[in-house]
């Protein structure tokens, strides 16, 4: 789904302007950017639990020339769903 059907389908269910629910989405993602950047841990009732964690830097080794590269750490998102949207997705797998 892409940004503009989910502002669609969001408008059309709380019967909301495009424009507010747009600007509502757009708030939500600064606030969740902030809260992950300074390693807080966000969690939705119903959807799951968003965290940011930091990788470690580590070495790479490039397997066609066996040049070694420094990677850096990094901040990467972990989302970890809620057990009832997990169990509703296998079922989805399940019927395919």
């Amino acid at each position: 789904m892409k940004e503009a059907e989910l502002v669609s389908e969001l408008s059309a269910r709380l019967g909301w302007e495009k424009k507010d629910v747009e600007a509502t989405l757009t708030t939500f993602g600064i606030v969740i950017g902030e809260k992950l950047s300074n390693n807080d841990t966000i969690s939705l009732h119903g959807l799951g639990q968003f965290e940011s964690k930091k990788k470690a830097e580590r070495i790479s080794v490039n397997p066609t020339n066996g040049k070694r590269y420094l990677i850096p750490p990094k901040l990467v998102l972990a989302f970890k769903p809620v057990v009832p949207l997990k169990t509703y997705l296998k079922t989805l797998d399940s019927h395919e």
